[in-house]
C-alpha cells in the first residue's frame, strides 16, 4: 500500500480559500478597518457606522479576527498592526484600492471555464472601465502595487546621465515619480488614456513633481507618441496585448528613443516552459478573462520582441519583485 498517498485535505483547503478572500474584500469594501482606526469598538458601534445589521457585522468581525486581521476582547474589536498599516484609508501604505480591484475581478474568475471553452474574454478591460469606482480601483490599485515595488526596483536601474523618461501606459504616474525622485536630473512624460489624467495629475502634484513630470493623453496602440527620450519604461503593459501588438508597442517605444536610448520592460515573466512561477502563470489566465489576446510572456518571448525592434544588449536584470515580476533591458543602436 502506498503510504505517501495524500488525502483530500489540501485540495479542499485550496478549493475553499476564496472564503477568506471574500471576507477580506467585504471588510475593505465596508471600510471596517478605517472605522476602527486606532480605537476599539463593539460590533454594534461598527454596525451603526457602516449601516449594517449588528449580528451580521459581528460575524464578519469574528471572521476577520480568525484571519488575524482584527483582535477581540470580551466586548470590542480593534485592528491588528497589519490591518492598521495597510487597510486603513488614512495610512500612507493603504492597499485597499488593489484589493477592491481584485474584488471586481471575482465574478469573471467564476466563469473561467467559459473563457477556456470560448477562448474569449468574459469581462471588459479594467483599464477601459467606465464606472468611476472600478476605474479608481484599477488605477489606484496600480499605484498601490508600484508603490510597494518601486523602492526595491528603481535603485537597481542605472539612469546616470539620462535626462528624459517616457512612461508608456504609466497610469497614475507612480513609476515616473519614483524614477524622478531617485534621479534628480530626470524629467518624465506619463502617456496614458485621457480618463487617467485626473488620477495622474493628482498623484504627481501630491509628490510635488508637476515641474518635472507631465501627462500626455492617448491610446498607446493608436495615438502618436512624442520623441527624443533617452529612457522608455513599459511596466505591465505588454501582458494586456497579443504578440503582434507587443511588437508594435515596443517598436513605438523604440521610435521615441534617441540613439543609445534605454528600453526597460517590467512584467510578470514566465519561464520558457510557461509553467512557473505560479503568479505569472495564474495572471495569464486573468488576462484570458479580460482581454482578447493578452497573456503573460516568457523571458525568451520578450527578448524576441526586443530583437524584432532592432534592440541590442538584451538582458534580464537580477531584480525579482514581490509578485514575481522581473525586468528586461535593451539598448537602441
Amino acid at each position: 500500500m502506498n503510504e505517501d498517498r495524500q488525502g483530500p485535505g489540501e485540495l479542499l483547503k485550496l478549493s475553499g480559500i476564496y472564503w477568506q478572500t471574500c471576507t477580506l474584500h467585504a471588510g475593505v469594501k465596508l471600510d471596517v478597518f478605517s472605522v476602527l482606526a486606532e480605537q476599539s469598538l463593539t460590533a454594534e458601534q461598527v454596525a451603526e457606522q457602516i449601516g449594517a445589521v449588528p449580528r451580521a457585522t459581528a460575524m464578519l468581525l469574528d471572521g476577520l479576527c480568525a484571519m488575524a486581521l482584527l483582535e477581540k476582547n470580551a466586548l470590542s474589536y480593534r485592528n491588528s498592526l497589519l490591518a492598521r498599516e495597510y487597510l486603513c484609508r488614512d495610512s500612507p501604505d493603504y492597499i485597499g484600492y488593489i484589493i477592491m480591484h481584485h474584488h471586481h475581478l471575482v465574478e469573471s474568475w467564476s466563469r473561467l471555464d467559459r473563457a477556456v471553452v470560448s477562448g474569449k474574454p468574459v469581462r471588459s478591460r479594467s483599464s477601459y472601465a467606465d464606472e468611476d469606482t472600478r476605474r479608481e480601483s484599477f488605477l489606484m490599485g496600480m499605484y498601490n502595487l508600484a508603490t510597494a515595488a518601486a523602492p526595491g526596483l528603481v535603485p537597481t536601474i542605472n539612469l546616470e546621465g539620462r535626462k528624459r523618461l517616457l512612461d508608456l501606459g504609466g497610469g497614475p504616474g507612480t513609476w515616473a515619480i519614483h524614477f524622478c525622485r531617485h534621479n534628480p536630473q530626470l524629467t518624465a512624460t506619463v502617456f496614458d488614456l485621457p480618463s487617467t489624467r485626473p488620477f495622474a495629475e493628482r498623484t504627481i502634484a501630491r509628490f510635488g513633481l508637476r515641474d518635472r513630470i507631465r501627462f500626455e493623453a492617448g491610446d498607446f496602440n493608436s495615438a502618436p507618441v512624442s520623441h527624443n527620450y533617452d529612457v522608455a519604461w513599459l511596466s505591465h503593459v505588454l501582458h494586456g496585448e497579443g504578440p503582434d501588438a507587443c511588437r508594435q508597442l515596443i517598436g513605438k517605444a523604440v521610435e521615441a528613443l534617441t540613439p543609445g536610448g534605454l528600453l526597460i520592460v517590467h512584467e510578470f515573466i514566465l519561464d520558457n516552459l510557461r509553467t512557473s512561477p505560479l503568479f505569472p502563470a495564474l495572471f495569464s489566465l486573468n488576462m484570458l478573462l479580460g482581454t482578447a489576446e493578452g497573456q503573460a510572456y516568457s523571458e525568451a518571448e520578450i527578448a524576441d520582441f526586443m530583437r524584432s525592434a532592432g534592440l541590442s544588449e538584451i538582458r534580464r536584470t537580477e531584480y525579482r519583485g514581490p509578485t514575481e515580476s522581473g525586468v528586461m533591458v535593451a539598448i537602441k543602436g
